[in-house]
């Protein structure tokens, strides 16, 4: 089969489109051939950390395509089957979290290929309202928003949420299913062009993320929650438009580790401070429901064929993207 390999450097310089095994199926697994895949900035922190002397890997967590080997003792998936990958290894029950989840695509091999081999307890049937690219595109961003918004975040109708920094997978997701759930949802980005998307796809308000926001956000009233990947550069502004009692869930933090916080200010106000990563097979099937009961379409930016995905991730890395990059394997 061809893939998009990683080897022999760090980043981007390390892709290489080249041929290697098609994987077969052991016992328990299936192998799927894919028909698209999504990008995530987990492959980039991935591919930048990785040393030029570490085995070639295959990236990539997300992706949808046809059951074409089912090994020993699967009965409940079918030659020929439409399915759609869950990325999170071995995690079934929402309550058992394990200190670091293990994702598809690192350290296991990925989907930019056209074969992958996965336990069948991690291959459920693809949403019908689902195009190939669109459900390629699902997986590992509409877990994380799902898990971030509800098991974590317990967004309910009504409350206000603000979502800094839209545009990424996760945020996208998070705008379409907390409008999808009644929320009044406000939004920040630098680009004009991604507020006024936002504003098109459902958000009651879109900020510059530069300007000062508290006046405006009075508009809607105080934030219930904060639904936070920035981290340490934004958090200064936190603390003055959360209502007391609210939540900020973290799932990120792109400006950096580090966050230093007067501890009066979270613990009189009573704000929750919440962390979430990925999700579990649970909440993979409970957010695949969520997506089929309201319709939810992924916002796709852009769609690249599987040798052009080093030029995708470049796209992804200059941040220009609005959703999900699409990765087809014709």
């Amino acid at each position: 089969m061809y893939a998009m390999n990683h080897s022999g450097h760090r980043g981007l310089e390390g892709l290489q489109y080249s041929s290697c095994a098609t994987p077969q199926a052991k016992p328990g697994h299936v192998v799927i051939e894919l028909r698209a895949a999504g990008l995530n900035h987990r492959d980039l922190f991935i591919m930048s950390d990785r040393s030029p002397q570490d085995t070639p890997f295959i990236p990539g967590s997300d992706g949808a395509g046809i059951i074409v080997e089912v090994g020993q003792g699967v009965l409940h998936l079918a030659l020929g089957q439409h399915v759609i990958i869950h990325p999170t290894i071995g995690w079934e029950h929402t309550a058992d979290v394990p200190v670091v989840p293990q994702i598809v695509g690192g350290p296991s091999n990925g989907t930019l290929a056209q074969y992958i081999e996965l336990p069948a307890s991690n291959v459920l049937p693809k949403p019908e309202h689902l195009s190939w690219i669109e459900a390629g595109v699902l997986s590992l961003s509409a877990l994380t928003a799902y898990r971030a918004l509800f098991t974590r975040g317990g967004l309910r109708a009504g409350e206000h949420i603000l979502i800094p920094g839209v545009g990424g997978g996760v945020a996208t997701y998070a705008l379409l299913m907390a409008t999808t759930a009644g929320a009044r949802v406000t939004v920040t980005s630098r680009s004009e062009v991604k507020r006024a998307e936002a504003l098109r796809l459902g958000a009651s308000q879109a900020l510059d993320s530069h300007a000062d926001w508290n006046d405006t956000l009075n508009n809607l009233g105080p934030v219930d929650i904060i639904l936070d990947s920035i981290g340490q550069a934004m958090f200064p502004k936190y603390e003055k438009m959360i209502r007391p009692g609210g939540r900020i869930v973290m799932f990120g933090a792109s400006s950096g580790d580090d966050l230093h916080l007067p501890i009066r200010s979270i613990f009189f106000p009573q704000i929750s401070l919440i962390g979430t990563s990925m999700g579990s097979r649970e909440e993979f099937v409970q957010m695949l429901e969520w997506v089929e009961k309201h319709k939810i379409h992924p916002v796709v930016d852009s769609v690249y064929s599987l040798q052009d995905a080093a030029q995708a991730f470049e796209r992804m890395e200059k941040g220009e993207q609005f959703g999900n990059i699409a990765i087809t394997m014709d």
